[in-house]
């Protein structure tokens, strides 16, 4: 029987070999075909990228193959590219969407396939049902042109897209005064594509930068995965402390996302990075605009969104849900618990490398470390922690999701519960303006409890609770 391809929070993920092969990456790419042929949009032009995972770029070649056998011309990232950067090259070349082979932070196991409109940024949860709606149940029924034919013709083009994104990167940050810093950065690549970004970017001043897996190596090691949560960037904390760096960036498999660990190589979370970033476009760059965010991210928001009159939208995981919010509201910022941020004025999409960026230039305009910064930001809108368990899962999930529904706590972790909001997966609203979610992943076949409180010694007990109530202990 012919493998249904669903498309998840992000794309569709799969174990290659075993349900990632070149067989489903074509079908993948004749159901994208479609897609922008019923839109008219026969004869122009499609960005394709790929990461550093075992055989990304023949997938990607696979993937030009049947974009032009439809009618449709192709620029090809020349190497490893950061999704950002196929992002920007979207709309920098003016072509109608993006393909992009990349499991992002999954385990080395893993493959994926995103797609992308003509903004860059990741198409609504709409377009992607219409586009798994006309995935071919066959290999026979895609189109497909020679790859070595069509370069030849001119009907795809190599190009490195890291040129003008660079370029663009001027127009939205001041380079020359982080370099000119003397800071001391550590750089956690994690053997994925953001390998040699931030040398190439802060080269030729006081500032140094030493970079840890900036190689390839697609089987991940001394992490689980290219995801930057701990114990994931457990080395790249170490490090901070034995060269005495000033700041640990981390990027994730495609660069998208960005982890920050402080002078003393102690990890901030992807929430506390969130309202740093919030708070230095607010505080320092004296803009203003919406704040996008998913459920799954921190309250803080809301806290700095009455601080300085700014709305905050909720939206459920992943950014199909928050790029079309961005663009809708002009937002300033999007992001999301996984690490992954957007700001206005770039593309709306994840983008680890200006938000490491941006990092940098918080700490030089104010002349403070990372645990200043932050106590900074607390010292604003309080103290908040967070912490997040992934379970695998295998039974039954509607059976699961109405025992939790049924569950109907009263507290949680000792306080009150006030709320319930079922838009994607169970939020539980606490009386401290701190919350629980219990959902099912979209990219894996997992469920997480993510908790956020302001109060620090009640995050195991909110954590254990719900995984009580998700019968997962």
């Amino acid at each position: 029987m012919t493998q249904a391809i669903i498309f998840g929070t992000d794309g569709w993920r799969g174990a290659i070999a075993e349900d990632y092969t070149f067989a489903n990456v074509r079908r993948c790419s004749q159901g994208f075909s479609d897609y922008l042929l019923n839109k008219g949009k026969k004869g122009q032009w499609v960005v394709i990228g790929h990461d550093k995972r075992f055989l990304s770029e023949f997938f990607a070649r696979a993937a030009a193959e049947v974009l032009v056998g439809n009618g449709f011309n192709v620029y090809l990232t020349h190497d490893a590219t950061p999704t950002p950067v196929i992002a920007y090259a979207v709309v920098d070349k003016h072509a109608v969407g993006a393909i992009n082979i990349t499991a992002s932070h999954n385990p080395p196991t893993d493959n994926g396939f995103k797609v992308r409109n003509e903004f860059g940024g990741a198409i609504d949860p709409d377009g992607l049902k219409e586009i798994e709606s006309l995935i071919p149940p066959s290999e026979d029924l895609v189109k497909r042109f020679p790859f070595s034919e069509a370069e030849s013709k001119g009907l795809v083009k190599i190009f490195d897209a890291s040129v003008n994104y660079i370029k663009h990167l001027s127009d939205l940050i001041d380079l020359q005064p982080i370099k000119d810093a003397g800071l001391n950065v550590i750089v956690d690549a994690m053997w994925g594509n953001g390998a040699g970004w931030f040398t190439r970017l802060l080269s030729g001043g006081t500032t140094r930068v030493t970079e840890i897996h900036n190689q390839r190596n697609p089987i991940f090691p001394e992490m689980k995965r290219p995801e930057p949560i701990q114990p994931n960037i457990d080395v790249g904390l170490k490090t901070t402390i034995d060269l005495e760096g000033d700041v640990l960036l981390i990027t994730d498999g495609d660069a998208d996302r960005v982890g920050l660990g402080d002078e003393n190589g102690i990890f901030i979370n992807q929430l506390q990075v969130y309202a740093l970033l919030a708070y230095y476009l607010l505080e320092i760059r004296q803009e203003r605009g919406p704040i996008v965010k998913t459920l799954s991210t921190t309250s803080m928001l809301e806290k700095l969104g009455k601080l300085y009159g700014v709305p905050v939208y909720e939206t459920g995981v992943g950014f199909k849900y928050v790029a079309p919010k961005m663009l809708e509201t002009n937002a300033m910022i999007g992001g999301e618990e996984s690490g992954g941020y957007a700001f206005r004025g770039n593309v709306p999409e994840r983008d680890g490398i200006l938000a490491g960026l941006y990092i940098l230039d918080f700490m030089v305009k104010l002349n403070k470390k990372p645990s200043e910064l932050l106590q900074l930001l607390f010292s604003k809108v309080g103290a908040h922690y967070y912490d997040r368990v992934d379970t695998p899962f295998k039974g039954d999930r509607k059976m699961r999701e109405q025992m939790i529904l049924d569950a109907r706590p009263e507290s949680i972790g000792g306080l009150k519960v006030v709320n319930l909001n079922t838009t994607d997966g169970f939020k539980f609203s606490l009386e401290d303006g701190g919350w629980l979610l219990i959902r099912f992943s979209g990219t894996e076949p997992i469920m997480r409890v993510y908790c956020e409180t302001t109060h620090k010694d009640k995050v195991q007990a909110i954590l254990k609770d719900g995984q009580k109530i998700a019968g997962l202990v």
